[in-house]
């Protein structure tokens, strides 16, 4: 799918990675609609972008529908917003339950429904989902990030094979842990077990990849980390054991303290 002249709606623009996104769209010379759920922030996108601004909860239903409303004629849907949701579930409460589930999982698909019909009469288009390593390999203290991100790769790969013919394509990019920018940076901790990360700018080349060559899945991490989740996805047991011996228990705690409020 080409991007050049495209209209692209992007979930997500006010974190870090839909910040970079914004920034390697416009200047592939894409039509950008951003959303988000503050003026304020959504500001400095149509001025820097000239993008179009829609404000939106994407944790309400009726916020989601009018979204797609509002953004009809997209061609492209990036959809990267997500709630970082970590932390154990018993120390959630039944609505940020809810909340996790809605932005995380709900949203994308409604927002893929809602939109895909209008490309496939067109008979062109393409849906991207920014996922995560986490949709492949349980760690812990993340069920609920764990369990969005799971269904979000497995809603995006079947959904690929729905839309196969119709000239729409759909992909899902998974990130490991992001440097600099994203909900792994903001927490300022360092990775669990030392692993490497990645940069920004590798994500946004991931997605770019992913859309205008219509790859059904692009994980962006070292190969040392790919190689572990991989293993982590066929072997959970034997996975559990070594994170409990990596030692990195105080780290996830520092982790899920520093994302507490994102609740």
């Amino acid at each position: 799918m080409r991007i050049t002249g495209a209209t692209v709606l992007l979930t997500g623009v006010t974190g870090g990675i839909g910040g970079a996104l914004a920034a390697e769209l416009s200047a592939k010379g894409a039509k950008l609609v951003v959303s988000g759920r503050r003026a304020d922030a959504l500001a400095p996108f149509a001025d820097r972008y000239g993008a179009r601004t829609i404000l939106a909860d994407l944790g309400d239903t009726d916020d989601v529908r009018r979204l797609a409303d509002e953004a009809a004629g997209t061609d492209i849907l990036i959809a990267n917003a997500a709630l970082p949701s970590s932390g154990d579930v018993l120390d959630y409460t039944p609505e940020q339950i809810d909340r996790a589930l809605a932005v995380n999982l709900r949203a994308p698909a409604m927002l893929a429904r809602l939109l895909a019909p209008a490309m496939v009469t067109r008979g062109q288009g393409h849906v991207a989902f920014v996922g995560s390593l986490s949709g492949k390999a349980a760690t812990k203290s993340s069920s609920l990030y764990t369990a969005t991100k799971f269904g979000l790769r497995g809603f995006a790969l079947a959904f690929r094979q729905d839309l196969h013919g119709t000239g729409v394509g759909v992909s899902i990019v998974q990130p490991g842990f992001v440097r600099d920018l994203g909900m792994f940076a903001a927490t300022g901790s360092p990775t669990p077990g030392g692993v490497r990360t990645v940069s920004p700018e590798q994500v946004v080349r991931g997605v770019v990849r992913a859309v205008e060559r219509n790859v059904p899945e692009i994980n962006v991490a070292p190969p040392e980390l790919r190689l572990l989740t991989a293993i982590a996805a066929q072997f959970p047991g034997f996975a559990e054991k070594v994170q409990r011996r990596a030692g990195a228990e105080p780290t996830v705690r520092g982790i899920v303290e520093s994302q507490r409020a994102s609740r």
